[in-house]
């Protein structure tokens, strides 16, 4: 299935295809869940309107994670098969969890300061979130400090392979140590203990920003087919030149 899809011109036909309905779903998901979020959703008897803050925080969070583990779901298959298609997917994949994970740490610094009275605390989940940017980061870094792409690429997906570790972490660090940052109301085994009102924006962002990644995503690669197709052909009109 990964080969028959990874053929670049089968690829771009489905993608193709694909883009319109993305983009548009994805603008009407944000916007509703914007819109429930802010306008229609309960303040918190404790916390009143921060809460809203949630609706960007807590999706960014879930997707920064989900964004990693395909991530390293890509590098398994880059370095059990050596398939290029695979490392460009995780090139592509990288930069955008990188994002999210940012926009998780900037938005819980906002959520932070009037609740904590701090914009910043030493607290699991936010470390361990911090950790999961700075695998990121690596990966980004690593992908691109060799002479020779494939290097940085085996090396890269190494650390992908170890970031792993970290996702567990950020799930259960609240419940595996005592934290300032409120316990898990939502993914939780026996249901979320969050009232619906606030519980539909939060999954409306949720798949918003999914469909808007997968977006970004093809687009990348599509760029990404289209840059090394080029490459080729000039290295393809130099040999003969040199011939």
């Amino acid at each position: 299935m990964f080969d028959w899809l990874a053929n670049p011109n089968r690829f771009k036909r489905i993608t193709n295809k694909l883009e319109p309905f993305l983009i548009v779903i994805s603008i009407i998901l944000i916007a509703s869940g914007l819109y429930f979020g802010l306008f229609d959703s309960p303040k918190d008897y404790q916390q009143g309107d921060a809460v809203r803050i949630m609706y960007v925080h807590v999706p960014s969070a879930w997707l920064a994670s989900f964004l990693f583990l395909s991530l390293a779901v890509s590098c398994i298959f880059y370095l059990a098969w050596k398939h290029p298609f695979a490392d460009i997917i995780s090139n592509t994949i990288a930069p955008i969890g990188a994002v999210f994970s940012v926009l998780t740490l900037v938005t819980g610094s906002l959520w932070g300061k009037p609740m904590w009275g701090t914009w910043w605390v030493w607290d699991a989940r936010l470390t361990s979130m911090l950790v999961l940017f700075f695998f990121y980061l690596g990966y980004i870094i690593l992908s691109n400090a060799f002479e020779r792409k494939i290097d940085g690429s085996k090396s890269a997906s190494v650390l992908a392979l170890i970031g792993l570790i970290n996702l567990p972490i950020i799930k259960f660090s609240v419940d595996w140590w005592h934290t300032l940052h409120q316990p898990s109301s939502i993914l939780k085994f026996d249901g979320p203990s969050i009232d619906e009102q606030m519980l539909l924006p939060l999954i409306l962002m949720f798949f918003g920003f999914s469909i808007f990644s997968l977006y970004l995503i093809i687009v990348n690669v599509k760029t990404k087919l289209i840059q090394k197709k080029c490459e080729a052909l000039i290295l393809k009109s130099n040999l003969k030149e040199f011939l």
